[in-house]
Order: C-alpha cells, then sequence, then structure tokens
C-alpha cells in the first residue's frame, strides 16, 4: 500500500441525458437528469482510497449541500480530509454536463471555491510524507490553487517523490505553451489524444510525442479512448489495447479511473505496459455506471477483470 497525495477539484456533477443539444436560444428537455460527485481531484483519490492505498486530497469546498454531496464518495472511501480547506464565501465547485445518446459530454464549468486552494496552508511535509504524488492540471490553471500547486510539485522534487499530473483539456486551453515546463521533471504524464494535439500543435502522435520528449518529458501516457492507451518511454511506444465492455452509459471520470489505477499499478510495482492495462480496465468499467465514482473499484475487482481481459504483454 503507498502513500498518495491528489492535488485536484473535488466537483458537484449535474449530468443532464438529452436526445440532442439545443439550438443557441433553444431548448432542451433532459431525458434523465442526476446529481453526482466529480472532479479529477475527488475522483482519483476515491479510486485510489477504494484501491486500498492511504490517500489524502488537497482541495477546497464551499459549505452547504453542494459541499456535502462533492465530498460524499470522498469521505466514505477513507481519504484524510486534513487538507480540505473549507470557504465560507464561494460555493463548491461544480459542472454542468450534457451527455447525448452517443456519450459524448458537453460541459460548462463553474470554477467556485477549487480555485482558491490557499498555498499558505500547504508545508513541504505534507508532500515529503507521501510516496507519491497525483495532479490535476486544471490545479495549475490560476489563481491561489496555481500556487499552492506548483509548490507541490517543487516538494515533491526536493522529497524525490514519485509525481503524476494528468491533463485536461480546458487547462491545457487554458495554459497552451505555459504548461510544458511546469511537467518537466514529472516522473508520468497522461493526457487523451485531443489533448496532445492542443498541447503540441501537431497532428501526428508521433511527431507530438518527439516534440514532448524535446522538451524533457519522456514518460508519457496517451490514453485514446476505445483503442485503449500509448505508453512512451525513451525505450518503448506501446499500445496497449482497451478492455471490452458492453453497455458503455456514462464516460464521465473514466479518465480518472485509469490514472488513479495506472498510479497503482506504478506504485505497487508494476511495469509500465501493465499499469496502463490496469487503467485501460479501470476506465472501462467506470464506464458502466453513470457519473464519475459510481464504480465500485476495489482491488480484488480490477484484479479480476484485468485477468479476464488476457492481455498478453
Amino acid at each position: 500500500m503507498a502513500k498518495f497525495m491528489v492535488v485536484g477539484d473535488a466537483t458537484v456533477d449535474q449530468m443532464y441525458f438529452v436526445d440532442a443539444l439545443p439550438e443557441a436560444g433553444g431548448e432542451a428537455t433532459a431525458l434523465r437528469a442526476v446529481m453526482e460527485p466529480g472532479g479529477a481531484g475527488g475522483t482519483v483519490a476515491t479510486a485510489l482510497a477504494r484501491l486500498g492505498h492511504d490517500v489524502s486530497i488537497a482541495t477546497r469546498v464551499g459549505t452547504g449541500p453542494f459541499s456535502t454531496l462533492a465530498m460524499r464518495h470522498v469521505l466514505a472511501s477513507g481519504v484524510d480530509p486534513s487538507l480540505v480547506q473549507r470557504d465560507e464565501r464561494l460555493q463548491t465547485s461544480s459542472v454542468t454536463i450534457l451527455i447525448t445518446p452517443d456519450t459524448r459530454r458537453t460541459m460548462i464549468s463553474a470554477v467556485g471555491a477549487s480555485r482558491y486552494l490557499d498555498s499558505a496552508a500547504l508545508e513541504a511535509r505534507h508532500v515529503s510524507e507521501c510516496d507519491a504524488l497525483v495532479m490535476s492540471a486544471y490545479s495549475l490553471v490560476a489563481g491561489p490553487q496555481r500556487e499552492y500547486a506548483v509548490q507541490a510539485l517543487a516538494y515533491a522534487a526536493e522529497a524525490g517523490i514519485t509525481t503524476f499530473v494528468d491533463m485536461g483539456t480546458g487547462a491545457v486551453n487554458a495554459l497552451h505553451g505555459r504548461l510544458l515546463p511546469l511537467l518537466r521533471g514529472v516522473d508520468y504524464v497522461l493526457m487523451n489524444e485531443q489533448e496532445l494535439f492542443s498541447l503540441t500543435g501537431e497532428a501526428s502522435i508521433s511527431d507530438a510525442v518527439a516534440g514532448l520528449r524535446a522538451q524533457g518529458i519522456e514518460q508519457l501516457v496517451v490514453k485514446v479512448g476505445e483503442m485503449g492507451s500509448i505508453v512512451v518511454t525513451p525505450d518503448l511506444t506501446e499500445l496497449v489495447e482497451a478492455l471490452d465492455v458492453d453497455d458503455v452509459v456514462d464516460t464521465t471520470g473514466a479518465g480518472d479511473y485509469y490514472t488513479a489505477a495506472f498510479a497503482h499499478g506504478v506504485m505497487a510495482g508494476a511495469d509500465l505496459l501493465e499499469a496502463a492495462w490496469l487503467g485501460n480496465v479501470a476506465g472501462a468499467l467506470n464506464t458502466t455506471r453513470v457519473g464519475a465514482q459510481s464504480f465500485p473499484l476495489d482491488r480484488a475487482t480490477l484484479e479480476r477483470h484485468a485477468l479476464e481481459g488476457q492481455r498478453t504483454p
């Protein structure tokens, strides 16, 4: 069991399942509407704790019903909330998600309290006493939260602990070239194909990977949806195929489950291809439930499905 520190948002996802997106000025009637805990930080922390790790989360939430909902699975899974900050003025961050029958998501984010995570509360020991730091790149976008995240990465580098940074489309679009210098020295950088192209300005995976290597980013995981994920190191570039699942209903949180399972595998001593396979399995399983944190992933479940998937390295 490893000790993880997670830096990232814990949010409320307001999810509306619609036949089609409305035109500008139009209206759509939801076939189903739910509110679920979400956010990259909350989802990764919850998944890691369910996998049996000792996890703390650094995030900031408001007060009232939204904060209770955002933290529901985080607390129930046993995540240490000692680094969670409470904001008496701002509402807990939320995301409105419109989901069409092809499971594509259109999202509107309200950053709320998350952006104001106060770096004055961060101490070096909060990071150095852990085995690994997992960070959502959204934490690097702006405000006090950015200062907190940058300082956490610096403390991790000083302590020599393993670091994982997971991209996000909004973070890449907001930061562009300013993001790359922050990623140098990070042990594992994870992103999807769209984020890879946006970050590098390239149109092919090979050119984009070469560009990142030239920037000093040498261990990279690219999530390529139904194809699986690509592991890139100085010694190899290899596709790890996806786990086939039936009845995909919602892709919210699938990438975060991938990140958690990949980090779990790395810290458990798995090679990178096996860790990527665990990530593929976790992400796929998560698409079979509605809500970012709804699939009850534990170590036995992950290992059973990974074995049944019969991946041959």
